[in-house]
């Protein structure tokens, strides 16, 4: 059996890779992208008892040539490849090609495949969920993506799995993919301002690289010996590490803080990180995945006690004074261009709006100490929703199965997002049948009923340009207002957007 893998060099990618070494005879060729001549030698030198079978194909994802080249000839593709935080705030180009424009050329190389066409493992992210620090802390596939504004990676994700779900591969499943411990965190979280986007409340559950790397071993292994239920194929998943892996964004500095002799409180001040605007959610469903493949090994707790052997060096820093520290590694980082304070302090009142309810609301809790902050501590219980509560939030009862959805089902959907279901005699029970849609401003879309009910996805002006209109939008689309209005005030009247340049702007609605 031959694979293709994408993104070899990032923390995922990487650790999946190096897992091959110690079950050598899962694969007969190993075909990885890589851009680089210089990473390609690191990693085959990384991975000495694959690398006989390792072949290298140079190029971008979005290099239709390299991505034909890469499929050729193989079973199963895992797309890991993506430009996360901070480099597409940076690059936001680089993020557009890989992360959409890239997936789009992955999906055409597959396609043109007739026969012995490659299964497509598509790694999609818990950006798609958008901001759930309010009420909604808790979700499930089937959510709806209310990506936070300016958040570029959250919306390329978005259209990358839009695109796979839309496709004519005739199998694939996407995993999104959450918060991840992995082993470059600290040296990779001192480089820009991108530690303050995460908001102390927000909810994240974690998955460390090693049991990540462990679910796409074991789906491999799986799919090689033929265990995979065929119902696990042309579908959504989340990747979480459970109930021992849950924590609020605080929390996570916290524990990473205590192996250099501090808390995240000794370090940071309340003015420092957004308080709005950062994606992250407790998975209510991410046992789905670990009851399929097994891959969960590692709390959080675990993941802080293994950094702290691999790293002794870092406990030395019980032994220099905190002041020090925090100059050394966190102030200065307030004055990067990716810090959060320092929009506001440059005066870019658009970013200022989206990540704190705007500028007179950062000054005002610049004069804050901890004692005037009360942080969460208690995470709670997941929620059970009865019939009536699903169908208020997601229009329908998700909890239904497949074989029970109905045509009322598509028309109930679609009118709560403030549009119609065009073409419901067509359903019949398919739930992948193409059916056309229609928002609330008129757009007609055509996705399948698994994509809109199941995968969360509406068409909005998301989907066409870099533009955040939930502020409009919800006004009138009552799946979105639920998520929406837990961090924005229903008297707000902003569409942000990115111009051409992507430059941030917030405009006052009409």
């Amino acid at each position: 059996m031959n694979i293709a893998i994408t993104g070899v060099s990032g923390n995922m990618g990487s650790y999946f890779l190096w897992n091959l070494n110690f079950c050598p005879s899962v694969a007969d060729k190993i075909k990885i992208l890589c851009r680089s001549k210089k990473k390609a030698k690191k990693i085959l030198r990384a991975n000495k008892a694959i690398a006989a079978k390792t072949e290298v194909i140079y190029g971008s994802l979005a290099d239709e040539k390299a991505c034909r080249k890469l499929i050729d000839g193989c079973d199963l593709v895992f797309n890991i490849c993506g430009v996360i935080p901070p480099k597409s705030d940076a690059d936001p180009k680089s993020a557009i090609e890989c992360n959409v424009d890239g997936v789009k050329t992955l999906i055409a190389a597959i396609e043109s495949i007739e026969e012995n066409q490659p299964v497509l493992v598509h790694i999609s992210s818990v950006a798609v969920y958008g901001n759930r620090a309010g009420a909604h802390k808790y979700g499930r596939v089937g959510e709806p993506l209310v990506s936070g504004p300016f958040e570029l990676y959250s919306a390329t994700k978005i259209l990358g799995e839009y695109a796979v779900l839309q496709s004519n591969v005739k199998k694939w499943a996407v995993l999104r993919q959450t918060a991840m411990l992995h082993y470059n965190i600290f040296k990779d979280n001192v480089r820009d301002g991108l530690m303050f986007h995460t908001c102390f409340d927000a909810p994240l559950e974690w998955a460390s690289v090693r049991d990540s790397g462990t679910l796409l071993t074991n789906i491999l292994k799986q799919f090689k010996s033929g265990n995979i239920p065929h119902t696990f194929w042309k579908r959504v998943y989340n990747i979480g590490g459970g109930a021992n892996c849950r924590s609020y964004g605080y929390g996570t500095y916290d524990e990473g803080f205590k192996i250099i002799g501090g808390s995240f409180k000794s370090f940071f001040k309340p003015w420092y990180n957004a308080t709005r605007n950062f994606h992250g959610m407790w998975y209510t469903d991410s046992d789905v995945l670990d009851n399929l493949f097994h891959f969960r090994g590692q709390s959080c707790s675990d993941f802080w006690q293994e950094m702290k052997l691999r790293n002794r060096i870092y406990t030395m820093g019980k032994f220099v004074p905190r002041p020090v520290i925090s100059a050394l590694l966190f102030k200065r980082l307030l004055r990067d261009k990716n810090s959060p304070s320092q929009w506001v302090k440059e005066g870019d009142e658009a970013k200022a709006l989206a990540y704190f309810g705007g500028t007179d609301v950062f000054y005002k809790r610049k004069k804050l100490t901890w004692n005037d902050v009360e942080l969460p501590t208690e995470i709670p219980e997941p929620p059970h929703m009865t019939s009536e509560e699903n169908i208020e939030a997601y229009g329908y009862d998700i909890d239904k199965p497949d074989e029970q959805i109905t045509t009322d089902d598509l028309i109930a959907v679609a009118a709560a997002h403030g549009g119609k279901c065009l073409t419901p005699e067509k359903f019949n029970g398919d739930m992948y049948a193409k059916i056309d849609w229609q928002t609330v401003d008129g757009e007609k879309f055509t996705a399948d009923t698994y994509t809109v009910l199941r995968a969360g996805h509406w068409e909005n002006p998301l989907y066409k340009g870099w533009k955040w209109d939930f502020d409009r939008l919800s006004k009138t689309d009552r799946i979105f207002a639920r998520i929406w209005y837990d961090s924005h005030g229903k008297d707000e009247d902003v569409v942000y957007y990115f111009d051409k340049d992507f430059k941030a702007h917030a405009d006052k609605l009409d």
